[in-house]
């Protein structure tokens, strides 16, 4: 089975222009707002959507998006929230939907009901930002088994052994960090971001996008000068903060605009 994600991809790619991935928590500033909001991104222009659960203990995430994280568990989020939520924006928008989510919770859910369920809610995949190719032997398996998509992360630090595993085991795309340390927006995107994609593409990645630091369009293009995708999440979740989904759309669309640049 193909994958929705990398054809997402390569839908974009066909039109002249490089993927725009944007994520959003889910359960901000609550759990209605926040699929209505998933799915004005979509509109606005958004190839693949990046959805957070979220978690207690959020250590990748920068501080506006662990404002929002803490603001949805106080709301009363709750785990299986994820998947009605992926359910009701699949349901609205024809555009690949992606959890990403640290590994914890799946674990206590049980791999297989996770993925079982996801792929139910209509999900495209996982992101796991907080474990490796070598330890996630269940996962691998589970995917396999439903077809979900498994997004790992590569990283500067990430030795040759490492991405290799990483190219092979990973499948939609390759997720490409530009930085380390956590997410939040940069004035000057890494040239580590544009060495790791070269390293990356020398051992036969098909898909790799990179995020971590885009904030606006002009970013946007400067990163799909190399990468096949860009992921932005904070500029997003600031502007869902700020302006609500109104402000959220006008933000999407102006991201959005630096795609074919």
């Amino acid at each position: 089975m193909t994958s929705r994600v990398a054809a997402a991809i390569d839908a974009a790619n066909a039109a002249g222009r490089g993927a725009f991935v944007g994520y959003l928590p889910l359960g901000f500033p609550d759990l209605q707002t926040s699929i209505d909001a998933a799915v004005a991104l979509a509109e606005a222009g958004a190839d693949i959507l990046e959805l957070g659960p979220p978690y207690s203990d959020p250590v990748m995430d920068g501080t506006i998006i662990q404002q929002a994280t803490q603001a949805a568990l106080a709301g009363g989020f709750r785990l299986r929230d994820t998947f009605t939520a992926v359910r009701e924006i699949s349901g609205r928008v024809d555009v690949p939907v992606l959890v990403m989510t640290y590994w914890n919770p799946v674990l206590q859910y049980g791999v297989d009901r996770y993925a079982d369920d996801l792929l139910a809610a209509g999900g495209a995949g996982l992101i796991t930002p907080d474990i490796t190719p070598d330890a996630a032997q269940e996962w691998i398996d589970a995917s396999r088994r439903t077809s979900l998509d498994r997004i790992f992360l590569a990283a500067p630090t990430s030795t040759d052994e490492r991405l290799d595993l990483i190219v092979r085991e990973s499948t939609g795309f390759v997720y490409t960090v530009s930085t380390m340390g956590i997410t939040g927006e940069r004035a000057q995107l890494d040239a580590a971001a544009r060495t790791l994609v070269g390293r990356l593409r020398a051992h036969g990645v098909e898909h790799a996008c990179v995020g971590i630091g885009i904030s606006n369009a002009e970013q946007v293009a400067g990163v799909l000068e190399y990468a096949d995708g860009a992921i932005v999440g904070t500029a997003l979740v600031r502007a869902l903060r700020d302006g609500g989904v109104d402000g959220l759309r006008q933000a999407a669309s102006a991201l959005a605009a630096g795609t074919t640049s």
